[in-house]
């Protein structure tokens, strides 16, 4: 599979790397534990910052990790770690599948299949906690690919704690499927619209892996 800026699919299964969009974060964490920690045998005070400095710091690290995975093979896979929340037949004819992610989960965004990406839209809005049901006027960028299938519309939801969602990738791109395409920062939820004759595989309260979990039955 070709190499693409935003994170090759070839690379070797179970190899972590961090996600692009995490140094705000934690450069300035690390920074203090790290300093904490060379001064903590002079000071007291010193010490008594390394020790939770270092652990918020671990934390991060934990995070915003961002491992490789094998790309299953299917029509459609999930875009996001998490639990499917919901799946909801939608008033235009589409079917909308929402994968809840915790801060536990991994949070890179992957492409679902492969296209072009035909717009990026940031949306204000609030940051109600994603899995209630008022999280749909939060902030939130939104995704259309041109594929194979037809336009899929895909949603990043900035929750109670995420504020601020990463988009890697710009309008006209590109993407094989299970591409990194953006980081939604700590707990979150992703919005996949498909098409109505799609054949939905997985079930509510199901666990998913980004570019692992078949969306779609063949």
């Amino acid at each position: 599979m070709p190499h693409s800026p935003s994170g090759s699919t070839s690379a070797p299964r179970g190899r972590v790397r961090l996600a692009r969009g995490s140094s705000p974060w934690l450069l300035p964490t690390v920074a203090t534990a790290a300093l904490g920690l060379a001064r903590a045998r002079r000071s007291r005070g010193a010490a008594a910052v390394a020790v939770p400095a270092t652990a918020l710091a671990a934390g991060m690290l934990w995070f915003f990790r961002d491992p490789e995975r094998e790309i299953a093979r299917g029509r459609l896979i999930a875009p996001a770690d998490g639990v499917v929340q919901s799946i909801m037949p939608w008033k235009d004819g589409r079917t909308r599948v929402a994968i809840f992610m915790s801060p536990l989960n991994v949070h890179v965004n992957r492409a679902p299949l492969a296209g072009t990406v035909t717009s990026v839209e940031h949306v204000p809005g609030g940051y109600v906690p994603a899995f209630n049901k008022e999280s749909e006027s939060n902030e939130r960028v939104v995704w259309h690919f041109d594929t194979e299938i037809g336009d899929i519309e895909m949603v990043q939801i900035a929750g109670a704690v995420a504020r601020r969602i990463v988009p890697y990738l710009p309008a006209g791109t590109k993407v094989e499927q299970g591409e990194r395409i953006g980081l939604i920062r700590f707990g979150s939820r992703v919005d996949l619209y498909l098409p109505g004759d799609v054949d939905v595989a997985v079930e509510v309260g199901q666990k998913t892996t980004a570019g692992v979990t078949r969306i779609d039955r063949d």
